[in-house]
């Protein structure tokens, strides 16, 4: 074997053994986020607090369906501010259901992605 084959199959299973190391790391780091096949990004509205960060608030209301405030942290996606008060969050239809009882919660809705139509629409004469 010559030593710029040796050198490519070296450098071929140390990217491996990184892109095992990466994923491996990641998954970890997704251990708070729920496991269920079920489980879903869900986009949560709630009434805007008027003593209390909205994070704090968000991370609050999340950890007591979750159990604790690093579950929260870990499924917590985004926080809205702006337009909307809320919070998307990876959660399962069970941890919907408790979520949409808490005070202060308004609505849960699953996360979905919109199309626009991507090709030219033909108008017709009237």
């Amino acid at each position: 074997m010559s030593l710029q084959s040796l050198l490519s199959s070296s450098i071929i299973t140390l990217s491996l053994i990184s892109i095992i190391a990466i994923s491996s790391s990641m998954a970890e780091a997704d251990s708070s986020v729920p496991k269920s096949a079920s489980a879903a990004v869900h986009i949560v509205y709630t009434e805007r607090p008027q003593q209390e960060d909205l994070e704090i608030y968000h991370l609050r209301t999340l950890s007591s369906v979750l159990g604790s405030e690093e579950a929260a942290k870990g499924a917590l996606l985004y926080t809205y501010k702006h337009a909307a008060c809320g919070f998307s969050a990876k959660l399962t239809p069970e941890q919907v259901e408790d979520l949409s009882k808490q005070p202060g919660v308004l609505q849960v809705v699953e996360s979905r992605t919109v199309k626009l139509h991507d090709s030219p629409v033909k108008l017709s004469h009237f």
